[in-house]
């Protein structure tokens, strides 16, 4: 194998039986680092793992330590009501050590919209975090005015700022709104037209976007909470894209950057300021995880199962990248880190980027040796489900596993795998490894449905068997897209070169 095969990373970027969603990226010294929930491979509920913290070398994203477990749910104090830690976010203090902000919740998410956000602290960015508290106000009370929800934290030239949040429950409270004998009521009281009325009481709903400023205890709020952007979002820039979890903020020179996933949930979008804490404007959409909205893509064209999306952006070694997740099992409750570069305008635009296999790796993937079959950045049947909290009994293509095995799943007649992107120097041989009770072509492509390059003959086999084919490959940057044709369903576990 050669040493530009040894040095590739692709996505997922961690190990591919790891499964750390809600990313968010941070560079502490000469490593990045990756915080985030923790799912636990084929899990029946989100979360269910304890924090675990990966790095790399700010100079070599291929190289992905593992750290290991830096907190564990059972030092809660909380613990025995709630045992799952949903997104987390860590910030350097002034004081130079780090915190470690979170939230708790039951099974399926019960109970996770009501209690503190909670706080942990550690000497160094990946060491072992002890409880320190949870965020309060000026009285010592628990910070509740607000549903507490993936905690995002910034350190602005010594200014503590938290962000939380979650717009569940929007459409509900739109439908509360219509009330027409309420809405007179209070027009009538406060002299108000009936559109004032409806953006005062969503105004001061309890869902949303939140911003506080911390004092540097970490944990005492300066001030009461506010709303960072509009809940209310008729007539604003975010009126199509608006905010629904994962808040998380960067500065870029003296502009600011919320990034957040929207209510379509299955993109991170993006909005600016000149403030941390107001006046914020739609920016776009950074990434989808469906590829929706890239080159118009629309909902129903998705190239993959859509579901819970978290993340964020990071500078690092002179380039911007978004990290984010994607989804595996048929459910959101195994997810996978993934990661693309980015470019930020001279004018402060983000243009939505598409989802690849190769995303960290700086280049296209060589086309040399074995490569797991799960990397695939595009796997649909033309009529993918968007995820929920459950897990889909419905046949369609996932990545799965089985003990030390992980594979692409259930692909059936038409079901397209798409791979981005190899650099080809010469026409290959191609081998997959597969097994299943399969009987039809699967067809080498270098476009979605375009010209045939090559087909392998699938026969049923119960144990995986490597079968391989002649590609009629141009030379040059190309994607793989395999297309199965034919009856019964197949796995495919590895494919090589």
């Amino acid at each position: 194998m050669s040493e530009s095969r040894k040095k590739q990373v692709f996505n997922p970027f961690l190990p591919i039986d790891e499964y750390i969603p809600d990313g968010e990226p941070h560079v502490f010294g000469d490593r990045g680092y990756i915080y985030g929930s923790h799912d636990k491979e084929g899990g029946e509920t989100f979360c269910m793992l304890d924090y675990t913290v990966y790095s790399a070398p700010i100079t070599d994203l291929t190289d992905w330590r593992k750290e290991g477990v830096i907190y564990c749910a059972q030092q809660d104090p909380d613990y025995n009501d709630r045992k799952y830690m949903y997104a987390p976010d860590v910030v350097r203090g002034n004081d130079g050590r780090y915190y470690l902000y979170y939230c708790m919740s039951g099974e399926f998410g019960h109970g996770g919209y009501f209690g503190p956000i909670r706080v942990a602290v550690c000497d160094e960015p990946a060491g072992k975090f002890e409880y320190l508290g949870y965020v309060r106000n000026q009285n010592g009370e628990p910070a509740q005015d607000y549903v507490c929800f993936d905690p995002g934290v910034l350190n602005d030239n010594g200014r503590i700022f938290l962000y939380s949040g979650t717009q569940y429950g929007y459409e509900e409270d739109d439908d509360f709104y219509e009330n027409e004998e309420l809405i007179r009521s209070e027009m009538k009281k406060f002299n108000r037209s009936r559109d004032e009325i409806i953006n005062k009481a969503k105004a001061g709903s309890v869902m949303g976007p939140i911003v506080m400023e911390l004092e540097d205890d970490m944990l005492t709020l300066k001030r009461p909470a506010k709303h960072l952007i509009p809940y209310a979002v008729k007539g604003t820039t975010f009126e199509e894209h608006p905010f629904f979890e994962a808040s998380s903020m960067r500065k870029v020179g003296e502009k600011y950057y919320f990034i957040y996933s929207s209510m379509q949930n299955h993109e991170l979008c993006y909005a600016t300021s000149d403030y941390p804490d107001r006046d914020f404007i739609f920016g776009g959409t950074i990434v989808s995880n469906g590829d929706i909205g890239f080159c118009g893509r629309k909902m129903e064209d998705k190239l993959n199962m859509t579901g819970t999306t978290h993340g964020s952006i990071e500078f690092i070694n002179g380039e911007w990248y978004v990290f984010y997740h994607r989804l595996t099992h048929k459910s959101d409750y195994s997810r996978q880190a993934c990661a693309e570069k980015i470019k930020i305008e001279e004018d402060g635009r983000i243009r939505q980027v598409e989802i690849t296999s190769c995303g960290l790796n700086g280049a296209p993937l060589v086309a040399e040796g074995v490569y797991p079959a799960t990397i695939c950045c595009n796997l649909t049947n033309g009529h993918m489900p968007h995820g929920s909290n459950k897990i889909y009994s419905d046949c369609f293509p996932n990545v799965n596993h089985d003990g030390d095995d992980r594979f692409v799943s259930q692909i059936a007649d038409g079901t397209i795998i798409g791979y981005k992107y190899f650099e080809i120097k010469e026409n290959k041989q191609l081998k997959i490894s597969y097994r299943g009770d399969a009987e039809g072509k699967l067809l080498v492509m270098s476009e979605m449905d375009g010209d045939v390059l090559g087909n392998f003959e699938i026969t049923s086999v119960s144990d995986w068997k490597f079968i391989e084919t002649d590609v009629a490959f141009k030379n040059g940057i190309t994607a793989l897209y395999l297309k199965y044709m034919g009856e019964g369903l197949l796995d495919i576990k590895e494919l090589a070169f």
